[in-house]
């Protein structure tokens, strides 16, 4: 969840759904609990910029969802995010599993910082 005004981003608990209803519900109540005008899907984007069934299925996914929604859905690369997720977690004395059940959610966020900053810098000043 985050505000695109001031840029900040909190994490929340991440949805273990897989890509069907289930999901989309899921995400529906999320939307209407926080008051949510826009989702931000990551895409999985290859290392060297292509896209492979991953990124298909995410594309496809975002299409459902904002037909569901009745709002926007944008897409973005979310290369690097669970590596980056790792390395805020790998100085803390969390557990293995307990580092795992976080993940997610910290991709999350930093896919949707990534987003901030991106529509930041295309804006012209």
């Amino acid at each position: 969840m985050g505000d695109d005004a001031f840029g900040t981003v909190t994490p929340l608990t991440a949805v273990q759904q897989p890509i069907g209803e289930q999901l989309i519900g899921a995400i529906e109540r999320a939307v209407r609990e926080h008051g949510t005008d826009a989702v931000v899907i990551g895409l999985a984007v290859n290392m060297d910029g292509t896209e492979g069934d991953r990124a298909k299925l995410a594309r496809t996914f975002a299409g459902e969802l904002a037909e569901a929604l009745n709002l926007p859905v944008h897409l973005q690369d979310e290369r690097l995010t669970s590596y980056a997720a790792d390395q805020l977690m790998a100085r803390t004395d969390l557990t293995h599993k307990q580092k795992k059940a976080r993940r997610d959610s910290l991709a999350a966020a930093t896919i949707l910082q990534d987003y901030f900053r991106a529509r930041r810098d295309a804006t012209p000043t």
